[in-house]
């Protein structure tokens, strides 16, 4: 019977065979500085690097956003796996063999048939489409100009309209109600005492899914006519999470370009690769979430938004070209002129008229800018101020010295207002901006210590939390100093939960006076709990004693504690408010 827990030896060996900066440089650049090597955090938008990581503790930590952990947390992260899985991606990788009864892997095993029912569902999707079933659906995807070889490139397919076609043959292929339901290929239905299950998709063109490893991840289903749900998407499951997936970026990946075209919708997505334009990727949903810019952000230099003209759809631009500014990828944006989309516009036009509205997209400064002047009645006196009051805010947001400067330059002889003029109020605004900022990264540091571990803790115990840290960062580094302090430290001074159960984690290698790894304890901490843990590690700087740091900070925890087990006078009847002063007598 497998057990919980994999050996230390093995995840010692896991560790020195998988060395930090290479798992992590080999998906962002790293430079290195000193000890430490230096990159832009991929867990959130940002142009200055703050992403850090320490090869001497083989950890990394975003000073940024809070995020840290080793390995095996960042291979967690990064590819959204669990902790099994991203185990097995690393011995994979280093080609070690797991131990076969190490682990309970039955999350990892659910996980993987989910893949297996997803890929057994495409083919029947795609067989069905091949079929007589699916005539009218092929009739579908031709009268919208696909070829055979796109359909097939994509795997592009048909639900058929039954209640139970997909059910009834993965049954057939051994999968159980529950996986299936799982994989949210199925649905459970109960009336009456009864339970019965049916296809989630009927009746509709089916698009699958395909992360960048090439693993079926989910579907979206289109009707065939103009009835409502329109589509019908995978909702979130073991492997997939809407909002993350970026459709066709399995191709765009291999195209040869860092520059990416985005479209809304992965119809629009697949007639621009059939067009030739094989950099194309779709965002699943429209809110741009930090996951998908990040991912984006690692095969990309430059995205080119192409969004439909409607309002939705320049909505969707300023949120995408928000979302992208945090990052040093550059962007800009198609005006779709003479179609509602790319396929409307390539089947009016041709490739080549796509392909010219392409290289003549405008940055993100010029489209900004161009919103800005289309509100206005530039003519006049106060059009012309209120213009130029929005479009100072723009600029002030340009990093550039030489970029600002050629459209202060621009925007001086377009509105016959002095250059000097323009260039006071930007500084201004830069520099109100940038108090701002300042202010927000204070109050981010003065909350850290609560918010990344979780905990409820009050302001008023912040003494007992940065007295925690400066123990736990002290223990982690010289594990010898808790026989000193053996008789006062136990798991109760501690100030929250997060610090009992580091210091639960970390006691088995205190009391053997054994080096401590952040690798060794991802097993006993939650992947939260160990990024909080590795930036208190990158964070803390002990000067002076340990010995006596290490006594002070007990000490202040031992106080602390006390105040906090001291009740509420108001609860407290006569005798027991009395004995209060009693003690201190």
């Amino acid at each position: 019977m497998a057990s919980n827990r994999l050996s230390d030896d093995f995840l010692r060996e896991l560790r020195e065979k998988n060395e930090i900066s290479e798992v992590i440089g080999s998906y962002i650049n790293l430079r290195q500085q000193g000890s430490t090597m230096k990159g832009l955090c991929p867990f959130h938008n940002e142009k200055t690097p703050s992403f850090v990581v320490y090869l001497e503790t083989q950890s990394y930590y975003c000073f940024g956003c809070g995020a840290g952990g080793d390995v095996i947390t960042f291979v967690r992260n990064m590819d959204n796996l669990g902790y099994i899985d991203a185990v097995k991606s690393l011995a994979q990788r280093a080609g070690m063999a797991l131990p076969e009864d190490g682990f309970d892997d039955t999350l990892s095993k659910r996980r993987r048939r989910i893949l297996e029912a997803n890929r057994e569902a495409a083919r029947f999707f795609h067989s069905v489409l091949m079929s007589e079933k699916g005539r009218g659906c092929l009739d579908y995807y031709l009268g919208r100009g696909y070829s055979m070889s796109t359909i097939r490139r994509f795997g592009m397919g048909y639900a058929p309209d039954e209640w139970r076609g997909l059910y009834d043959y993965l049954h057939a292929k051994g999968f159980t109600s529950g996986e299936l339901v799982d994989a949210n290929l199925v649905r459970k239905s109960e009336k009456s005492g009864n339970v019965s299950y049916y296809d989630n998709f009927r009746n509709r063109a089916m698009i699958p899914i395909i992360d960048v490893r090439g693993n079926v991840v989910a579907f979206g289903g289109r009707v065939l006519d103009d009835s409502k749900p329109k589509y019908i998407n995978t909702s979130d499951t073991l492997v997939y999470k809407k909002g993350s997936g970026v459709f066709a970026l399995n191709f765009a990946k291999d195209s040869g370009s860092r520059s990416l075209i985005i479209t809304e919708g992965y119809m629009d997505t697949i007639a621009l690769h059939q067009a030739g334009f094989k950099n194309t990727i779709a965002c699943l949903g429209t809110a741009l979430p930090d996951e998908q810019v990040n991912l984006i952000s690692r095969y990309a230099d430059e995205v080119l938004l192409s969004y439909d003209s409607d309002e939705a759809g320049q909505k969707a631009v300023r949120r995408a070209i928000q979302a992208f500014g945090r990052t040093g990828v550059k962007v800009r944006v198609l005006q779709l002129k003479g179609g509602k989309d790319p396929d409307e516009i390539i089947k009016k036009y041709g490739a080549e008229r796509f392909r010219a509205i392409v290289d003549g997209a405008e940055n993100d400064v010029e489209f900004r800018l161009g919103a800005i002047r289309a509100k206005h009645n530039i003519l006049s006196d106060d059009g012309k101020i209120n213009f130029m009051r929005e479009a100072v805010s723009v600029l002030a947001q340009i990093s550039s010295e030489i970029e600002r400067d050629v459209y202060i330059t621009k925007l001086s002889n377009e509105m016959n207002i002095s250059k000097e003029a323009i260039l006071i109020q930007v500084n201004s605004t830069r520099e109100r901006n940038r108090r701002v900022q300042q202010q927000n990264e204070f109050k981010k540091i003065q909350t850290s210590s609560f918010s990344q571990q979780g905990s409820a803790v009050p302001i008023k115990a912040l003494s007992a939390v940065k007295a925690q840290e400066a123990l736990l960062a002290c223990l982690m580094r010289q594990p010898n100093l808790y026989k000193r302090f053996e008789e006062s430290l136990n798991v109760d001074i501690f100030a929250d939960e997060f610090g009992k159960a580091v210091f639960e984690a970390i006691l088995p290698f205190l009391q053997r006076t054994e080096p401590i790894e952040l690798t060794l304890l991802s097993q006993s901490l939650s992947a939260q709990q160990i990024s909080a843990l590795a930036g208190i590690m990158a964070r803390a700087v002990i000067t002076g004693n340990t010995a006596a740091v290490c006594g002070d900070c007990i000490k202040t925890l031992i106080q602390e504690k006390a105040k906090t087990d001291v009740a509420d006078p108001a609860t407290l009847s006569d005798e027991e408010f009395r004995n209060i002063f009693k003690k201190d007598v």
